[in-house]
């Protein structure tokens, strides 16, 4: 799984024009699932996202977690961020899960995020034309792949 952490004071999301839901000051997750991917993936993740200290302390150094500071999180999935660019200029997505694995694992992520933060946490629609809207703060944005665990 790869995961995009942004930071942000707002984040919201429209389909349709319409908007289907937004937070204020938390983190706005982008998250793509691989083929190969498992629940231990989703398990990684959510534990790292839910206890990374990203926000400021009383003396403006990076010391909180999204729980420290009762924020609220914004999940959207995202297929692309499997894109391989290798050949050509055409991204290829080959690497993607299909939607029929996808979403079982993106269900499981927002749960297990949901249990293990006690935050409120809000999605997209799973393969839906999403407009995401965000105000990045900091910027702070954290690549994440619970393939590769730097």
């Amino acid at each position: 799984m790869r995961l995009v952490v942004q930071r942000v004071t707002e984040a919201s999301v429209r389909i349709d024009g319409e908007l289907h839901n937004a937070i204020g000051l938390g983190l706005l997750l982008l998250l793509g699932v691989e083929d190969e991917d498992q629940q231990e993936d989703a398990d990684w993740l959510v534990q790292k996202v839910a206890n990374m200290r990203i926000f400021g302390d009383e003396e403006g150094k990076m010391n909180l977690s999204v729980m420290d500071k009762s924020g609220e999180i914004l999940v959207i999935s995202q297929f692309t961020l499997h894109a391989s660019t290798k050949k050509g200029n055409r991204p290829g997505f080959t690497k993607s899960a299909r939607p029929e694995q996808a979403i079982p694992l993106y269900e499981y992520f927002v749960e297990k995020l949901k249990n293990e933060s006690a935050l409120t946490v809000k999605t997209g629609i799973f393969g839906a034309d999403m407009k995401v809207a965000l105000l990045n703060d900091g910027p702070v944005t954290i690549l994440m792949d619970s393939k590769n665990k730097e």
